[in-house]
């Protein structure tokens, strides 16, 4: 193996694109390659080291659909049940349909459609309902109560009909509250961190937390504005020219000192956070000889849930020959693609540039981050994965 290919790229990226990066690859369960390059801090000029802390955003939703899969394992649901045997208030839903109009929804949520962002769900955390929740909790924002007051807003389409990337994980997150009786942050921290070693994932950031952490930037287009949406970021494959400007350190996802937000909510190192990927590239059994999940589960995760009826809005420039699984992208047509990776590859990305990748073909874990919202996921994700496989069996050069 030879990274020459993958050192050049990712300094291509921190002279023209992104303030700083790092990555770290795991081939076989052996760690093959890790590389920083640009800034962590660009105006004090300090150099991205690698071991920084960092929001990695909607990267959150592979641990969150990891966790929840654990008890899937165990019996505690199917994936074809009702979300209201669960959490009752999602009994009587009501969809907005084309014309504006709020009407009974004729489906139900089914778990199902949680994972596979098929639920109806929108990514509007300003709602009525989100302010209720505000306003009962004292501002605290307990997950479980936000999502049972996300019952009452009207879904975008019925359940089961179409793929919109939303709040499901969030939802999902207090699915796994409800069952276990447990706040979403320490079931993930008892059944998934600490099983993987994994001791620099945290979903609430103290002031020690944020020392470490690397800045973070907002890229704003020419004669544009630093104002964020979650999903225009990671769809816009947008690569004009534009400003880096410092934004805080807290994700914008983080509602309250006691929401654990499972579509976007933990910061991580790049060497922690590729534990996680380790393991299921190794279909479910970590770097430390601790199984997460089945590889039958694992199996499950990356196959495509998408039909004929819902593929339709699975249309962003980087999700070229991918279909989708339960809450990851996954290759199915690697001509469509342009894609090196295998067929069944996959991940998923976050708002700020980080990236999952895993290959269970492989035994190939990559994990991937710049700090930087709006992060041209539609340049550099399919980019990075060509450069990743095309060093995979480059022989070494003198």
């Amino acid at each position: 193996m030879d990274f020459t290919k993958l050192r050049g790229f990712m300094e291509h990226l921190t002279r023209e694109k992104v303030p700083g990066n790092a990555i770290n690859i795991y081939l076989g369960g052996q760690k093959v390659f890790e590389y920083a390059s640009g800034y962590s801090d660009l105006e004090e000029r300090q150099e991205m080291t690698g071991t920084e802390l960092l929001n990695i955003y909607s990267c959150t939703k592979v641990a969150t659909v990891t966790a929840a899969l654990q008890l899937f394992e165990k019996g505690t649901f199917l994936l074809s049940d009702p979300l209201y045997e669960y959490i009752p208030e999602y009994k009587e839903m009501t969809v907005r349909n084309t014309e504006g109009k709020i009407e009974k929804a004729t489906n139900p949520i089914r778990i199902g459609d949680l994972f596979s962002m098929t639920a109806g769900f929108d990514y509007d955390t300003n709602s009525p309902a989100h302010k209720k929740a505000f306003e009962q909790t004292g501002g605290k924002m307990d997950t479980l109560e936000v999502i049972r007051c996300m019952a009452e807003n009207p879904l975008s389409f019925e359940p089961g009909t179409a793929w919109q990337y939303s709040l499901c994980h969030d939802v999902l997150a207090g699915l796994v509250c409800a069952i276990t009786g447990m706040k979403f942050r320490d079931y993930v921290k008892k059944y998934l961190f600490e099983p993987l070693d994994m001791n620099e994932s945290y979903f609430h950031r103290t002031a020690e937390i944020k020392e470490r952490m690397a800045t973070q930037y907002s890229f704003v287009e020419k004669n544009g504005t630093v104002d964020f949406d979650i999903v225009k970021a990671q769809k816009s494959g947008e690569t004009t020219e534009g400003i880096y400007t410092k934004v805080s350190k807290e994700p914008h996802l983080v509602l309250g000192s006691e929401y654990d937000s499972g579509g976007g909510g933990i910061v991580t190192s790049i060497p922690d956070y590729s534990k996680l990927v380790a393991a299921l590239a190794n279909k479910g059994m970590g770097l430390n000889g601790n199984r997460i999940l089945s590889s039958r589960t694992v199996e499950l995760l990356h196959t495509d849930f998408l039909t004929d009826q819902n593929r339709e809005r699975f249309n962003w420039p980087q999700f070229a020959g991918y279909g989708y699984g339960l809450g990851v992208r996954t290759m199915i047509d690697k001509a469509r693609g342009g894609s090196l990776s295998s067929i069944g590859e996959f991940g998923w990305g976050g708002a700020a540039g980080a990236t999952v990748l895993a290959d269970t073909n492989l035994n190939l874990a990559v994990f991937y981050s710049h700090h930087m919202l709006n992060p041209k996921e539609g340049y550099y994700q399919p980019r990075l994965r060509n450069v990743i496989y095309a060093c995979l069996d480059e022989e070494r050069r003198l």
